[in-house]
């Protein structure tokens, strides 16, 4: 079994970010955190949860399209029995996404009939969106805002500063920059968000992160990975991280000078794949119980 490799990234702007979202809370009605489906646990800041403290909340649970939806939908069922609204959505098909704005309506209910008693009859409401890097933030607000207003890069720390948009009628969105937080205590948090891309492929070596998420498919999604890569003849349980790559590069013809196979071409190519959902719909974190 490959080490799981030890992930840090925290540049200073994260520190700054953090302090800009404590500032701003005071001018927003409720938080919208959105999350990454296929780790749900891993793509969760846990300093974003002390920050926020008794802010309403909901959770996104973006690139569902990528995710396993049985899984999805135990997460949302998780969710809910800790009293957390959530909603799977896919940010870049925009599926789920008309769900938001009622139920952002349902979480701040009571705080709506507050207002109208008060003659604050429509008044705006505000929301908060946190996440972290590469999560979807941008995309997301790009479909609300029906406009490309948001910058999006599908690479981590694109977005800079605070800015306000309006979706709707008397509806606002605050968009925040991605923040990590400063040490994953449990290096297989670090190592999954490197699979899903949220933190820069340039601080993980290619092959290691590789032959570590093939490790992981290996034992959770054999079938989509045998099926993906043609190797359904051969037996995958007792082989390690780096033979799969191997194997993989192998057929699919990627040798160097001399026959070696190239399994730096290959490392990319599997992450670039179970990035894209080619290799299927595939969530790499549970519900316990």
């Amino acid at each position: 079994m490959s080490e799981a490799q030890t992930i840090q990234w925290f540049p200073g702007h994260m520190t700054k970010t953090r302090r800009k979202i404590q500032a701003s809370l005071k001018l927003v009605d409720a938080v919208a955190e959105i999350i990454d489906a296929r780790i749900p646990v891993s793509s969760r800041n846990p300093e974003l949860h002390k920050i926020i403290e008794n802010k309403p909340r909901i959770i996104l649970m973006n690139k569902c399209d990528m995710a396993d939806p049985s899984q999805t939908a135990r997460w949302v069922s998780c969710y809910q029995k800790e009293g957390v609204l959530a909603i799977p959505v896919d940010c870049k098909s925009g599926r789920g996404l008309n769900q938001f704005i009622p139920k952002v309506r349902e979480l701040l209910k009571d705080r709506i009939i507050q207002w109208e008693q008060k003659g604050m009859v429509n008044r705006t409401i505000r929301v908060m969106i946190v996440g972290i890097p590469n999560v979807g933030k941008s995309s997301f607000i790009n479909r609300m805002a029906k406009q490309n207003r948001a910058k999006v890069e599908d690479r981590p720390g694109v977005t800079r500063g605070n800015q306000w948009f309006t979706i709707g009628k008397a509806f606002d969105l605050l968009d925040t920059p991605g923040v990590l937080w400063p040490k994953f205590d449990d290096p297989n948090v670090g190592e999954k968000l490197a699979f899903t891309g949220a933190v820069k492929d340039q601080i993980v070596d290619t092959e290691q992160l590789a032959s570590r998420l093939l490790e992981v498919l290996r034992d959770e999604y054999s079938a989509m990975l045998a099926a993906r890569y043609k190797l359904e003849k051969y037996d995958l349980r007792p082989l390690q991280g780096y033979e799969l790559l191997e194997l993989i590069g192998r057929k699919r013809g990627m040798l160097a000078s001399g026959g070696e196979i190239d399994t730096e071409r290959a490392s990319i190519m599997v992450l670039d794949e179970f990035r894209s959902a080619k290799l299927g719909k595939i969530t790499l974190e549970q519900v316990n119980g």
